[in-house]
């Protein structure tokens, strides 16, 4: 990683994270060695929202997965807090994350600059009523024996999360490809790019002048159309690349 004249004079830079940014954080990413839905594949049905509504048995087997995933003892690592401290600096940094964790807002990115493409498992969202409620207190009462747990409504209760064979906000897709066609550096960062429309950010970016620096450990669909793939590790990496980008 000797060059990094794509670095120079950058001053809108984008950039498009996956689960890879938080595996240094103690988070297992989904599609490598030791991913998720590497080790169970079955699990991918839990995650489906077709499944997830039609069936309490489903609903019943995804909470405890869900459980198990859910952590709150982890911490932003140096990848996110080199972003968080880029945009500190004066570079003008959007983050586009693909990931649910809440750890780029809890190393210093502001809200207003983390798009959040595939929502937040800090919250739970009631298909019968609507309303919102924190996850916490939702698994308290999955720790207690509640397999599937409804609203005080009896509706179902389901992750602020974007599952799979749901389509993602309208209005946030909206914005994210209004960021990236802005952008001068699109900077894909631990992401298989395997997951559209999110994945297609890239090819969108590029086209409209940017260039496309993918770091990711094992190849994905859009290297050919990248200026630079580093398959180094994320945790040094992305502070180096940081580094370089704000001595532009």
């Amino acid at each position: 990683m000797n060059d990094m004249s794509w670095a120079r004079g950058v001053t809108r830079l984008a950039v498009l994270t996956g689960a890879g940014i938080s595996t240094d954080s103690g988070l297992p990413d989904y599609r490598g060695p030791q991913g998720t839905w590497t080790k169970d594949p079955a699990l991918i049905g839990a995650f489906t929202e077709q499944n997830f509504l039609a069936s309490a048995e489903v609903r019943d087997r995804f909470w405890h997965a869900f459980s198990a995933l859910h952590r709150t003892d982890i911490e932003p690592n140096a990848a996110h807090s080199a972003l968080a401290e880029l945009d500190r600096g004066g570079l003008a940094v959007r983050v586009l994350t693909q990931n649910v964790d809440g750890l780029h807002q809890r190393a210093g990115s502001p809200e207003r600059k983390v798009l959040e493409l595939h929502g937040s498992l800090a919250t739970v969202d009631c298909r019968g009523c609507g309303a919102r409620s924190a996850t916490e207190s939702v698994l308290t009462r999955v720790a207690a024996g509640a397999g599937d747990p409804r609203c005080g409504c009896g509706g179902i209760l389901k992750p602020s999360i974007v599952m799979f064979g749901q389509y993602l906000d309208g209005a946030v897709l909206a914005k994210a490809r209004t960021i990236a066609a802005a952008s001068q550096l699109f900077l894909a960062i631990g992401s298989s790019l395997q997951v559209e429309p999110a994945a297609s950010l890239c090819a969108l970016a590029v086209q409209a002048g940017a260039k496309l620096v993918i770091v990711n450990r094992d190849p994905t669909p859009y290297d050919a159309l990248a200026t630079a793939v580093i398959r180094e590790p994320i945790g040094t990496a992305v502070p180096a690349i940081c580094r370089a980008l704000a001595a532009r």
